[in-house]
């Protein structure tokens, strides 16, 4: 069991999907997208992003709406076409694209036809390097026609939006959806060639207990379905999320409930098979080629999340979705409406983002070091303004620091985004800005 130090998790603090984070977005020069996208160098990843699903649930943070209405949808696909076709003009004659996400939201709330549309854009507008297809799905809404299309489009990986089996939490969560339809979306997808799938699983939910989340861990595993597991803690940030407010806070677990869960869940987990991969995520051990990134000190981190993924640029497509370079972070128009009207005026809809300074590109080495390896090196000068900081952490075996390398200890995982953001110059008002450390 992890030890637990209150004080040490009492502040807020980012998930680091990026460095600097989101809230640090500002207003960008009209021309900082496409001057990077026309001068990027090395591989290129692809993120697609589908605002929409069938059902809305009680908990999500996501980008995403009702997808009822039939002439939004398809206004905003026309749109996300466009753009797929003037980024993919703007793009060197080198560069190749080896990885495609879709996102959401939910991909799947689109029907069929119109993904395989889709994926037709992507292949005429891109250089396709045979890329590596990965896709996030609701259970809710599969069906037999979707699991034909990821077949026909070759998509090798998938996320399913599970979050528990606990029947009563997922009526706090407005997320129902019972076992046999989930068994009836993994079936489809192993036949379909899925051949590593995930399972979003959460703790910190209303009314769940710990019999609660090892039943789930228990019937993921045991389903047969589960190559990865994405263990997050719920983040209830209802000044941020409104649709959150139908959430009964009062019923949630406590922090220090939610730290026993975080570590029973870890506990579980690597006792079953699963490596642990950075400070949520898990994968089968010696064969999911996350767990192998891990393994071999590849592992990255972006907004998906903790990937196998090494290339230098990732470009996002529709809206809120964020690109990523070197030196800059782009988001598009978070509004589905500003965002279709931007793209029919044939420019790009990027609104936000930040352009990453030497400092700032320094400091992400480390933070993303501390996150996805454990351990960073880190410049006299880091060192010196964060040495005072550290001094808790060190103290109490939770890090440990040797000449200019810093390395989280066993007992410090759940620690690493708190001990991250020591070196985040950026962070401020987290109580408000951001979810609980663990």
């Amino acid at each position: 069991m992890w030890p637990y130090y209150p004080d040490l998790l009492a502040n807020p603090v980012p998930r680091y999907t990026s460095f600097p984070t989101a809230a640090e977005f500002g207003a960008l020069k009209p021309r900082a997208l496409s001057d990077a996208i026309a001068n990027a160098q090395g591989d290129v990843s692809l993120y697609l992003h589908i605002p929409f699903c069938e059902q809305i649930c009680f908990y999500c943070g996501c980008n995403t709406g009702a997808a009822g209405r039939r002439q939004r949808l398809e206004s905003y696909l026309a749109a996300l076409h466009r753009e797929i076709a003037l980024v993919g003009s703007l793009l060197p004659a080198d560069v190749r694209v080896r990885r495609i996400a879709f996102g959401g939201g939910s991909p799947n709330a689109i029907s069929p036809i119109d993904f395989v549309r889709l994926v037709h854009t992507l292949t005429l507008s891109f250089r396709l390097a045979d890329p590596v297809l990965s896709i996030e799905l609701d259970p809710r809404t599969m069906s037999e026609d979707w699991a034909l299309v990821i077949r026909s489009t070759g998509i090798a990986r998938a996320s399913l939006g599970v979050q528990t089996f606990a029947p009563r939490c997922q009526q706090a969560i407005g997320r129902v959806q019972d076992e046999a339809l989930i068994a009836r979306t993994v079936g489809w997808l192993r036949d379909a060639g899925v051949t590593s799938l995930n399972f979003d699983l959460m703790y910190g939910l209303p009314y769940q207990t710990q019999d609660d989340l090892e039943d789930s861990l228990r019937r993921a595993h045991a389903m047969g379905g589960a190559d990865r597991v994405a263990l997050f803690g719920y983040a209830h940030v209802p000044h941020i999320v409104p649709r959150q407010r139908a959430v009964d806070a009062g019923e949630m677990p406590d922090q220090a409930l939610r730290f026993a869960m975080a570590a029973q869940g870890h506990d579980w987990l690597t006792a079953h098979g699963y490596a642990a991969v950075g400070f949520d995520h898990f994968a089968i051990a010696g064969r999911d080629p996350l767990a192998l990134a891990a393994e071999n000190g590849t592992l990255r981190r972006n907004f998906q999340g903790f990937t196998d993924d090494g290339a230098p640029n990732l470009i996002g497509l529709g809206a809120s979705a964020i690109s990523s370079f070197p030196a800059l972070l782009a988001q598009n128009e978070k509004n589905s409406g500003h965002y279709r009207m931007l793209v029919s005026q044939g420019l790009l809809a990027t609104t936000r983002g930040i352009r990453r300074t030497d400092d700032d590109q320094a400091r992400g080495a480390v933070i993303e070091g501390l996150l996805c390896q454990g351990r960073a090196r880190i410049g006299r000068a880091l060192l010196q303004a964060a040495s005072t900081m550290l001094e808790p952490f060190i103290a109490r075996g939770l890090a440990r620091l040797e000449a200019d390398v810093l390395t989280l200890a066993a007992d410090g995982l759940p620690y690493a985004r708190t001990i991250a953001a020591l070196f985040d110059p950026y962070r401020q008002d987290s109580a408000t800005r951001f979810s609980s450390a663990v």
